[in-house]
C-alpha cells in the first residue's frame, strides 16, 4: 500500500491533503453556525434548519451542473472558481453583521464544496491513469475527508471558538492555501485535455445520462444508501428522545465516537482484506452489514447501551466499506471525456441525506422506532438487489466497464 502511494504525484497529494485541510477547517466552523444564528440574530430552530438544509440542497443542485462545465471547459478553472467562492464566503461570514447578509453568505459558503467535489476527483483519475493507483486515491481520499469531519468540531471546541467569527477568518485561509498548491503544482497537460474536447453539448450529455441504465440504477442504490445511513444522524437521536433513554447525551456522544473511530481505524484493514475481492463483492458486503444493524437496532431493547453500541460498530463497519468504494465504482462507470460530469451527477445522491429526516420522522411518528428499522433494513435488501442487477445489467447491454473487474 505505501509503495503504491509513492506513485502519487504532486498533485494529487495536493489534492488529498487539501481537501484534508479544508474539510476539517469547514467542520471547525458548519456545526456552530446554528449556534451564532440563534444567538446572535434570534433564530428559531425551525428557522436555522430550514436555512441549513435550503443551503445544502442548492449546494448539491449546483454540483450537477459544474461536473458538466468542469469538462467542457476545464478542471483548473472550476477549481480556481471554488476555491474564490470560498474565500469570499467565509470571509463575509467573518465580517456581516446583519441577517440578510449573514443568511445570503451562508448559501454562498455551501458552494465551494459543491465546485470542488467532482472536478477535483476527476482530476485525480487524470493524474492516476493505472486503476490501483487510482483505487487507493479514492480510499485515501474518503479515510482522510472522515479524519476532518471528525476532528474539525473538536478543534474548534478545543481553541473556544465556537461561535466565534474569527473562525471564518482561518477557513478562508485554508481554501487561499489550496488555491495555491494548485497552482504551484498544475500541470498544463490537463488543461489541455480536458478543454470540451469529445465533450458533447449540454442537452446530449443530459440524454447519453438517460439511456445509461446502469449508471441510474447505481445512483438508485446510492441515494437509497444515503437515506439509511442519515437515520443515524437525525431520527436515531429523537427516537431516543422520545423513548425518555436515561443519559441520552452521554449515549449519543459515545456513538458518533465510535462511528468516526471505527470508520478511521478500520478503513485500510478492510482495503487490505478486500483487496482482491470485486467491487460488486464489497458493495454487496457493505449493504448486508447495514442490514443487519438497522434489524439490530430494531430488535434491541431501547435502553440497551451495549446494543446500540453493537449495532452502531456493525453500522460503521459498512459505512468503511461502501463510501470508500463508491467513487471507484463511479469511475469505473464514467467515460474518459466525461469524469466530473458523471461524479457532479453523482452527487445528486447526496440528497438523499436532505430528505431522510423527513422521511424517518413521518415513519416514526406514525409507526414507531421499530418498523422504522424494519424499514430502513428492507431498503438495504433492495440495495444489494438493484446493485446485483446493475452487474448482470451491464454484462447484457455490453457497457464497457465490469463492476466484476478489478
Amino acid at each position: 500500500m505505501i509503495k503504491t502511494m509513492t506513485h502519487f504525484t504532486k498533485l494529487t497529494w495536493v489534492l488529498l491533503l487539501g481537501n484534508f485541510a479544508i474539510r476539517t477547517s469547514y467542520f471547525m466552523v458548519w456545526p456552530f453556525l446554528a449556534v451564532i444564528l440563534y444567538e446572535r440574530y434570534g433564530l428559531t430552530a425551525v428557522e436555522v434548519g430550514g436555512l441549513l438544509s435550503l443551503s445544502a440542497v442548492f449546494s448539491t443542485s449546483i454540483g450537477f451542473f459544474t461536473g458538466y462545465l468542469a469538462d467542457r471547459f476545464g478542471r483548473l478553472p472550476i477549481l480556481m472558481l471554488a476555491i474564490a467562492l470560498g474565500i469570499i464566503a467565509f470571509l463575509g461570514l467573518a465580517v456581516m453583521t446583519d441577517l440578510v447578509s449573514f443568511m445570503a453568505f451562508v448559501a454562498l459558503a455551501t458552494m465551494p464544496r459543491a465546485l470542488w467535489d467532482a472536478p477535483s476527483k476527476a482530476l485525480m483519475s487524470d493524474e492516476l491513469p493505472d486503476q490501483n493507483h487510482r483505487e487507493l486515491a479514492y480510499q485515501t481520499l474518503y479515510f482522510l475527508v472522515n479524519v476532518g469531519a471528525a476532528f474539525g468540531p473538536l478543534f474548534g471546541l478545543w481553541a473556544g471558538l465556537n461561535g466565534n467569527v474569527g473562525l471564518f477568518a482561518f477557513t478562508a485561509l485554508a481554501y487561499l492555501g489550496m488555491g495555491l498548491g494548485v497552482l504551484i503544482f498544475w500541470s498544463g497537460r490537463h488543461q489541455v485535455a480536458k478543454s470540451g474536447v469529445d465533450v458533447p453539448a449540454f442537452s446530449t450529455w443530459l440524454s447519453i445520462l438517460r439511456r445509461d441504465k446502469r449508471f441510474l440504477l447505481v445512483l438508485a442504490a446510492n441515494f437509497i444508501v444515503f437515506v439509511v445511513f442519515a437515520q443515524s444522524d437525525s431520527t436515531l437521536v429523537q427516537y431516543l428522545a422520545r423513548e425518555n433513554v436515561p443519559d441520552l447525551a452521554f449515549l449519543i456522544s459515545s456513538l458518533i465516537v465510535m462511528n468516526g473511530a471505527i470508520i478511521v481505524v478500520a478503513q485500510f484493514p478492510l482495503l487490505a482484506v478486500m483487496r482482491n475481492w470485486s467491487i460488486e463483492n464489497r458493495l454487496l458486503v457493505g449493504s448486508f452489514l447495514l442490514l443487519i444493524s438497522q434489524i439490530t437496532m430494531a430488535a434491541i431493547h431501547v435502553n440497551s447501551y451495549t446494543g446500540w453500541l453493537f449495532a452502531m460498530a456493525i453500522l460503521s463497519l459498512g459505512e468503511a466499506i461502501l463510501f470508500a468504494n463508491l467513487n471507484i465504482l463511479l469511475d469505473r462507470l464514467s467515460p474518459e471525456s466525461m469524469k466530473a460530469s458523471y461524479f457532479g451527477a453523482a452527487g445528486l445522491c447526496s440528497l438523499g441525506y436532505a430528505f431522510a429526516p423527513f422521511i424517518g420522522g413521518v415513519i416514526l411518528q406514525s409507526f414507531g422506532g421499530v418498523l422504522l428499522f424494519l424499514t430502513m433494513a428492507f431498503l438495504c435488501l433492495l440495495v444489494m438487489v438493484i446493485y446485483q442487477f446493475s452487474t448482470r445489467f451491464a454484462v447484457f447491454t455490453g457497457h464497457s466497464e465490469s463492476l466484476c473487474n478489478t
